[in-house]
């Protein structure tokens, strides 16, 4: 088969202020250690990319959601450093642990048990302190088949570290009758937002995710987490509209001026949603702005050319995605503007 031509999308990763804001939430972490959630292919941006970066910058501690997740950050570091976070739901998972090294974390005595009968080992636990989603729940905690186990990080999760709200302060409370309960080696609270919360969440081992990527969860982060994802597409036709012409599905836009406007290759089918139709969106070439027309199509989108009269087609348009910024504009949480993010985006540091 003859090598692909280039692709017409391409992600942007900025490796220096993505390892820069891994270093800023290990001092934000004070004297705990930040590890790195890289599940869901690092938050859409690329464990291939992403693992490699952090690791250089010191990080040691890894967090994915399922078990396929695995294999990608592991050919970049060591097992014994990979928590998997949804545990064992069968004696697969138990072998699939046993031989790769990674951590199971251990969600409920039915997989406390099935670790055990496989001859246990080094393992984390994560209890529920008030989220109702995965754990432990705190009245297990004195049940004997926790006695003996290997545990090297316990865990819990906050729920609403993103807002100043008495939950936190309740699941803080919880989870030091936890640490009390519960022998392990490490023990682990705080997201991205938990570390802004302060050193009282902090533990030994801090779990960010969404401010990795340049995500701005708490106000303690403005200034100090920068832009890591930028995505750009390809101008795949240039065109110029008549007044009274109508553009993209619906008619939901008409010219009231000769536009000459810009086709380019990125649509929903990408994450870049409708949300963003109707000049809610915009791209940027050469500091200009450029908004969108009409209604984003599944492969397409459309953009007002105005004030970029040498940009034409193969040259290539950044779309403004400030993960703050963007969310406002669109409705869409940070977490969604960077995991909705399609395969097709081609993926470089």
């Amino acid at each position: 088969m003859p090598d692909l031509p280039p692709a017409a999308l391409r992600l942007r990763l900025d490796a220096g202020a993505l390892a820069a804001n891994w270093k800023t939430l290990d001092v934000m972490s004070g004297a705990a250690r930040a590890g790195a959630a890289v599940k869901a292919d690092a938050y859409g941006l690329g464990a291939a990319q992403v693992v490699p970066v952090l690791a250089e910058a010191g990080c040691a501690d890894w967090f994915v959601a399922h078990w396929q997740e695995v294999p990608e950050v592991l050919r970049h570091v060591p097992g014994a450093g990979i928590s998997v976070l949804h545990g064992p739901m069968n004696h697969a998972d138990v072998g699939y642990a046993r031989a790769t090294g990674v951590r199971t974390v251990l969600n409920s005595l039915e997989q406390v048990r099935r670790w055990r009968e496989a001859g246990g080992g080094a393992c984390d636990v994560m209890v529920d302190t008030g989220m109702n989603r995965l754990g432990l729940p705190m009245a297990a905690l004195g049940d004997p088949l926790l006695q003996g186990l290997q545990i090297d990080t316990c865990l819990s999760h906050l729920a609403s570290a993103d807002e100043d709200v008495a939950q936190n302060a309740a699941q803080l409370a919880r989870f030091a009758e936890v640490r009390a309960q519960v022998r392990a080696r490490r023990y682990s609270l705080a997201n991205s937002a938990g570390i802004g919360l302060g050193s009282a969440y902090h533990a030994d081992v801090t779990r960010p995710g969404i401010a990795l990527y340049g995500g701005i969860p708490r106000g303690e982060f403005v200034g100090r987490i920068a832009q890591v994802a930028h995505p750009e597409a390809a101008v795949i036709q240039v065109r110029t509209l008549q007044v009274g012409d109508q553009v993209g599905y619906n008619a939901t836009f008409t010219a009231d001026r000769p536009i000459r406007a810009g086709v380019i290759a990125v649509g929903y089918a990408d994450g870049y949603l409708r949300t963003w139709s109707g000049g809610k969106g915009h791209f940027l070439w050469q500091g200009c702005r450029l908004p969108v027309l009409g209604r984003v199509s599944m492969d397409m989108t459309i953009v007002d050319l105005t004030g970029a009269d040498d940009c034409g087609e193969g040259d290539w348009l950044q779309a403004y995605y400030n993960l703050p910024d963007a969310a406002r504009a669109s409705g869409l949480s940070q977490y969604e503007l960077l995991t909705l993010m399609g395969r097709r985006f081609a993926r470089f540091t």
